[in-house]
């Protein structure tokens, strides 16, 4: 049993498409029970944001489990499974160890560094710790990358490689409005979930003169204003049904709500402006109307814009390397404690025939002689575990040894060989386009 991530991201997918496998909250537990439901996989979780969505899931078989997270997606995007083979990566084993730590870091995100991605592994962690879909393999992962993302922002300065996704997109703003402060200036908040209180804040601290907030329950948007206003920034809320109607008294709209339909559309936009608008979008699906950036006066940031303007920002900058290195670091430990929990079977079946053996030689004795006193016999058997245990502690010392520092053939190798233990395949990191259709084995060419 091995882990196995499938995903697509900012790096190898267009936002359209990234778009139509976008999930919320009920539509990943629905996927998490169906995943393992699948008879190559036992165990599944589901990282879904803005710039990707990652199936990690554990595997007894690499390509009949890559098989079937494809064809799960398949029946739950009615993405056909060409496109998805285009785009979709696979990463196992220690590659998708690595993986889940490089992410949770923030080190595979479209800005270097930001830190909303590290909330978002952990939620996807607790959801399907609560559906019951993950169990000790993805337990022991998804704690050591949290572990690994933690270390990364507190020891290192990759927080300055990049900000989070608001602070970007409000900084291209910023840039199109031509200031660096909002002092004067108005700006209208939909939504009050996560994505926008962030919003909300990062305005506040840009010195912005007001915020209109509004939001589906209104009384959330009551809650976030009161925080504002805490915090020292004036805000009103308006229905939400009214939120097209402040779109003439603000300079920037931001939008964060996830909605099915469009929060802003060309039709929404006042036809007698006389300031220009900046609307920003930070909603994945889409929440405003790529067509109101067609308008005169209307500048639209969104995640698609992004990542074509933003992708990679600070792979090279201050504190990638020593966060790269962490990386390493976590991932050793994390693959040795795996290693050395692996063996524990063949260690245990060995023991387990030397102790049958042992109970077959005594018996054996007995049988031969019948008149030895038990209290006699009762010191040769003790005398005969204590050699046989003797015998058999430094090879599983050092099976352990070599179990934790090294991935190539060991004892560890041999003991599976001689009790018939399957051993894991090595570790991938390739395509699903590059996966031959049928189900074989991993050849040469897959490896990595």
């Amino acid at each position: 049993m091995s882990v196995l991530v499938v995903g697509m991201s900012h790096r190898s997918a267009p936002v359209a498409l990234l778009e139509r496998l976008s999930m919320d909250e009920t539509v990943r537990e629905d996927t998490t029970t169906k995943l393992v439901n699948c008879d190559a996989l036992s165990e599944a979780m589901i990282v879904s944001t803005c710039n990707r969505l990652e199936i990690y899931s554990v595997t007894n078989s690499f390509h009949s489990g890559v098989q079937d997270v494809v064809e799960v997606l398949h029946e739950i995007s009615d993405v056909d499974i060409d496109t998805l083979r285009g785009y979709l990566y696979v990463r196992y084993a220690d590659a998708a160890a690595e993986h889940m730590m490089v992410v949770a870091s923030g080190l595979d995100s479209m800005v270097v560094g930001e830190q909303q991605i590290i909330g978002q592994v952990r939620t996807a962690y607790q959801e399907a710790s609560e559906k019951g879909t993950v169990g000790p393999a993805l337990h022991s992962l998804a704690q050591s990358a949290l572990h690994t993302g933690k270390r990364v922002h507190s020891e290192t300065d990759i927080d300055d490689a990049g900000a989070s996704m608001v602070s970007v997109a409000v900084d291209e703003a910023l840039e199109h409005l031509g200031t660096e402060q909002l002092a004067g200036r108005t700006a209208l908040v939909l939504g009050a979930g996560a994505m926008a209180s962030l919003a909300a804040t990062h305005l506040g601290k840009l010195g912005v003169d007001k915020l209109i907030i509004a939001n589906r329950t209104r009384s959330r948007a009551e809650r976030l204003a009161e925080h504002s206003r805490e915090a020292g920034v004036p805000a009103d809320v308006v229905d939400f049904a009214d939120r097209a109607a402040v779109l003439s008294r603000v300079d920037l709209a931001v939008s964060a709500t996830g909605a099915d339909d469009f929060t802003i559309t060309p039709a929404d936009i006042p036809r007698d402006r006389v300031d220009n608008l900046t609307l920003i979008d930070l909603s994945m699906p889409r929440d405003i109307d790529d067509a109101t950036a067609e308008l005169q006066g209307v500048h639209l940031v969104n995640i698609e814009r992004l990542h074509k303007t933003m992708s990679g920002r600070g792979d090279h900058a201050t504190g990638h390397q020593e966060a790269l290195g962490i990386v390493a670091e976590e991932l050793h430990a994390y693959s040795s404690e795996q290693r050395v929990r692996d063996v524990v079977p063949a260690v245990a079946a060995l023991r387990k025939h030397a102790s049958e053996l042992v109970d077959t030689e005594l018996e054996r004795l007995r049988a031969r002689t019948p008149a030895i006193d038990v209290p006699e016999f009762e010191e040769v058997t003790r005398t005969v575990r204590r050699v046989v245990d003797k015998l058999l502690h430094q090879p599983t010392v050092r099976v352990k040894k070599l179990a934790a520092e090294s991935g190539v053939v060991s004892y560890e190798s041999a003991l599976q060989e001689l009790f018939g233990l399957a051993s894991e395949g090595p570790s991938v990191a390739i395509d699903v386009a590059d996966l031959p259709e049928g189900k074989v084995g991993i050849n040469e060419k897959e490896q990595k």
